[in-house]
């Protein structure tokens, strides 16, 4: 078994960033003001199955947006932390609050604010499209960009290392 699915074992909760991760990266802005964001229905797929399968689910994001809160109750993801740039400090806090471990959380992210949360949980990952030096420091790196299926890879990588995927696919058979 790789490293990668080796951490997977222990994952009670999986954290996403949001530009750059759920997202494309691009910011919006409409001259109203008002902006607005696209979402991948393959990542939203994924993140349901992973919270079908047992595994918590949480947003930290240093932008606050209506959005991305809409997105996050459509998905059923139960933690939202918005406006919030030092995501240690929201680990931190989240942690306490479920009595959880830094091993027992996976983490996705994309720039250099993500990195001090990617580089102290059991599993910290980057998109492809990741900046080149967070991808460094990550356990691993997924295979499609950010907004365009890395959240369903991060995912589905946490299920089949811990043996809920197979379940969750042929439940569609």
């Amino acid at each position: 078994m790789n490293d990668l699915l080796k951490r997977t074992q222990a994952i009670k909760l999986a954290i996403f960033d949001v530009d750059g991760v759920l997202t494309d990266g691009k910011l919006y802005f409409l001259v109203d003001g008002s902006e607005f964001k696209t979402f991948n229905t393959l990542d939203g797929q994924g993140i349901k199955m992973l919270i079908n399968s047992g595994v918590r689910t949480a947003i930290i994001s240093g932008r606050k947006t209506p959005v991305v809160e809409r997105r996050a109750q459509n998905l059923g993801i139960q933690h939202l932390y918005q406006g919030r740039e030092d995501k240690l400090d929201v680990l931190d806090e989240l942690l306490a609050e479920l009595g959880l471990s830094y091993e027992q959380v996976a983490y996705l992210g994309d720039d250099l604010p993500d990195l001090p949360v990617i580089r102290r949980v059991g599993l910290g990952m980057a998109v492809a499209s990741a900046n080149e030096f967070v991808r460094e420091h990550a356990h691993g790196v997924t295979r499609a960009r950010g907004g365009e299926g890395a959240a369903r890879e991060f995912c589905e990588l946490i299920m089949r290392g811990q043996g809920t995927l197979d379940a969750a696919q042929s439940a569609y058979l």
